[in-house]
């Protein structure tokens, strides 16, 4: 492995670590991160009706995604805790799908990436748990980065999603 692809969070031993980013400059920072719950006609159409025997799952995954990108750093051990200053979370349906985006900013020395990516990922679980006693097949899928802004490296965006 080059000195341009060697992994940050391991050092030359091969022994987890955190990364010091002390040194590096604060800038604003964006990401983007979507994903999706795959399920049923029957569920959409249930919770486009507000029929779910647990409630408003929309709202509940909303909220839960914006709770699991504040909540980063005690998830994922080698996270940063960063100042958190806009998390989004936007739940689309679909005939059979919940699209789920989450929007994540912060002005601090590392980004957000996985921030957005949690917020997703824990938006599709409260999703799955709320729709789970009528479609318990039920799937959280495709959760990925699709560009981040800012920072040293600058913006990047997903290749299948560039113009």
């Amino acid at each position: 492995m080059s000195q341009g692809t060697r992994l940050t969070h391991v050092d030359e031993t091969g022994a987890a670590r955190m990364v010091d980013v002390s040194a590096k400059a604060v800038s604003d920072r964006r990401a983007v991160a979507a994903g999706r719950v795959q399920t049923t006609t029957e569920v959409i159409e249930l919770l486009l009706s507000d029929g779910l025997p647990k409630g408003d799952a929309l709202a509940v995954a909303r909220l839960a995604g914006i709770m699991g990108a504040k909540r980063t750093p005690d998830l994922i051990p080698l996270c940063h805790p960063i100042g958190l200053h806009g998390v989004k979370v936007e739940l689309t349906t679909t005939a059979d799908t919940v699209e789920i985006t989450a929007i994540t900013k912060t002005a601090d020395r590392t980004g957000v990436e996985m921030e957005a990516l949690t917020a997703v990922a824990t938006a599709g679980l409260a999703m799955i748990d709320m729709i789970k006693a009528v479609d318990p097949a039920a799937s959280l899928e495709a959760v990925r980065v699709l560009r981040k802004e800012g920072g040293k490296t600058g913006d990047w965006v997903r290749p299948e999603d560039r113009p």
